[in-house]
């Protein structure tokens, strides 16, 4: 035994790790070994064998399976012994920093990261150098086994980390070929935190009679996070999330959007409302990436907005909350967010905002997680301002006095000659708290909704239009010549309004119109948005219809009435009161492009829709919408007259 090492290192020693690998272990601070690495290490090192490990983000996976590899790896060998596969470039790099701090002490073992955004051929150079262990995203690496540029024919470990998100990123196929390219005896180590079918089918064709370690139930949530969800109208939804960073002043949050125009818009708003926030996703460039994830670690930015893709390599252990602006598609995802905070021991809460018609999906996670989500309001301005009121007292409380300012006292004592002790304080707390009283009086407090009995979930056997007390029937001025079908149609409605998959309903293409049903909750919404959109050159144009096709529907296959646009006023475009060190790390567009409050669109005009307008609507970053089997085309309606062009 090494004499550095001290007795505090007992329960790693206990796994059976190296010396040289316990010495690394006491340089990073490791104490204890987590439940994850407490299962895997001595499974890993007793003998070759194939193991799912299924265990949150935040439990320590990566070491799991780095340091038994580290210690399997034979580094005078300098052919390529082990590939990890990894869902993002963030993370890929993120692991290869890991696994070299673990191996500082071994000589010659060499980690290549291989990933997207970076020059194939410097990668391609590094691995001919020599690397025992390479660790790649999927899509780049196949491109490098395309092209001959490298060789695992003769790999003895495979590792994939964060499964159940790469396979929902859409990179089964990747997957698929690379583990057909390597060969059968090797050992493969699944890593996920959840396990959809989709895993599943890869563990049964790739592994043979895998070992198999659970932390927790599966599937299940972390313990160090409390889950809460705020009901209301979806035109407070950013009005709700400005509040509950007003409530929570210490707030160091990931805000999660479903898309990369919606995260980009939220943020900027955020910046513009006089927020410390920063974008992360897909269309930032790697300088950029690494720019907003400096500001977040160093705490320069409090409310990071981010998509499910580009917050796979978010490692911050300090993480207060994390915050559901949107609900992602696939449930499961749900998992991989929360599990950004309470990390390391640390308590987090994940914050779910959430209007009436996503409700059910509440209790969709709740069976998932295995914990019951608490229902709260969203505070009222005078709460606000009471919380930002102590908060701003215990600031000033706590403050160090730097003495340099000894120098100046004569002189402000002068100013502040006459001043009672309470006049002072008074005056003191008022210049900081002013705007928020200020700006909270102006402004309405949010109606909360109340779940009451419909918060549960619709079943398969009950048809969506039996659930609709008086849906809003509408007709939209393109159609089938528009190179859309009622599956596409509902795909574009979808992303353009940003709604969830069953809001959107009852979609009946024709030639050159359509029609289609929201809830009424969503009528502003559908008419301020789609009125203001261009298709190809072309302004769409979208009325309520007079046919009864949207109505509710008794089993008899009468219809009720089609419902009406709702008037909620427009909130007034007031602002935020202005937080400390606001705008680091921000990307702000120019006020002429801002995008609008309620649906947080941008002109058409000068932010035209992600990707380009195409016959059928994109998917989102990160997944896809999985249409209903059921045609949505119920029967043919009367046919209105033609709209007038544009």
């Amino acid at each position: 035994m090494h004499p550095i090492l001290n007795t505090h290192m007992n329960k790693f020693e206990q796994l059976g790790l190296s010396e040289s690998l316990l010495k690394a272990i006491l340089d990073l601070g490791f104490e204890n070994p987590t439940e994850v690495q407490e299962k895997a290490i001595p499974l890993l090192l007793e003998k070759d064998t194939d193991m799912v490990a299924l265990a949150q983000t935040g439990t320590g996976k990566t070491a799991a399976f780095g340091f038994p590899l580290i210690q399997k790896i034979d580094a005078n060998n300098r052919n390529t012994q082990a590939l990890i596969l990894s869902p993002t470039r963030e993370l890929c790099l993120q692991i290869t920093n890991e696994i070299k701090n673990y191996s500082k002490y071994e000589k010659g073992i060499n980690v290549v990261a291989v990933y997207g955004g970076a020059s194939i051929t410097e990668q391609a150079r590094d691995i001919k150098r020599g690397a025992q262990i390479i660790v790649a995203t999927p899509g780049r690496m196949q491109d490098m086994i395309n092209r001959g540029l490298v060789n695992i024919s003769q790999i003895n470990y495979c590792i994939l980390d964060e499964a159940d998100e790469m396979l929902n990123m859409g990179f089964y196929e990747d997957i698929v070929n690379i583990l057909s390219t390597s060969p059968d005896e090797k050992s493969t180590w699944l890593f996920s935190a959840t396990m959809p079918q989709e895993v599943a089918r890869i563990a049964k064709q790739f592994m043979h009679d895998p070992l198999e370690i659970t932390v927790g139930a599966k599937n299940s949530g972390s313990s160090t996070v409390s889950h809460e969800f705020y009901l209301v109208n979806a035109r407070d939804r950013y009005e709700a999330l400005k509040r509950l960073a007003d409530a929570n002043p210490d707030i160091f949050s990931v805000v999660f959007c479903r898309t990369k125009r919606d995260t980009q818009a939220v943020a900027e708003k955020l910046i513009e409302d006089g927020y410390s926030a920063a974008a992360l996703h897909g269309d930032l460039s790697q300088a950029q990436r690494d720019g907003v994830m400096k500001s977040f670690r160093g705490r320069q930015i409090q409310m990071l907005v981010a998509t499910d893709v580009a917050a796979r390599g978010i490692d911050v252990d300090s993480i207060t909350h994390v915050v559901n602006y949107q609900l992602p598609d696939e449930i499961e995802t749900y998992n991989h967010r929360s599990g950004r905070t309470g990390r390391a021991g640390k308590l987090g809460t994940s914050i779910v905002i959430v209007t009436k018609s996503e409700l059910r999906k509440i209790s969709s996670i709740e069976r998932i997680i295995k914990q019951k989500f608490e229902e709260k309001t969203i505070p009222s301005g005078i709460e606000i301002c009471e919380i930002q009121l102590l908060h701003l007292a215990n600031k000033i409380k706590d403050t160090e006095v730097d003495h340099e300012i000894d120098n100046y006292l004569p002189a402000i004592n002068s100013v502040l000659e006459g001043l009672s002790k309470e006049e002072l304080i008074k005056k003191m707390v008022s210049v900081e708290f002013n705007r928020f009283i200020a700006y909270y009086k102006k402004n309405r407090d949010i109606s909360n909704q109340s779940s009451g009995s419909e918060r549960r979930e619709r079943t398969d056997s009950e048809p969506r239009e039996f659930n609709n007390n008086g849906a809003v029937r509408y007709f939209v001025n393109i159609g089938s010549r528009d190179n859309f079908d009622w599956m596409s149609l509902k795909d574009y409605l979808k992303e353009t309004l940003d709604l969830g998959r069953d809001d959107v309903f009852k979609v009946d293409v024709k030639e050159g119109f359509s029609f289609f049903n929201t809830d009424p909750e969503h009528t502003d919404k559908v008419m301020e948005v789609l009125n203001n959109v261009q298709l190809e050159g072309r302004r769409i144009n979208v009325e309520i219809s007079k046919n009864d096709g949207g109505g509710r529907r008794d089993h008899n296959g009468r219809s009720g009435g089609g419902g009406g646009r709702s008037s909620a006023p427009r909130r007034e475009g007031s602002f935020a009161p202005r937080r400390e060190g606001s705008g680091g790390g921000g990307f702000r567009s120019d006020r002429n492009s801002a995008p609008r409050e309620g649906g947080f669109r941008s002109d058409r005009n000068s932010a035209p829709r992600e990707g380009g307008f195409r016959n059928s609507a994109p998917r989102t970053e990160g997944g896809s919408d999985r249409a209903p089997r059921r045609s949505e085309s119920f029967g043919d309606s009367p046919r209105p007259r033609r709209p007038r062009r544009d």
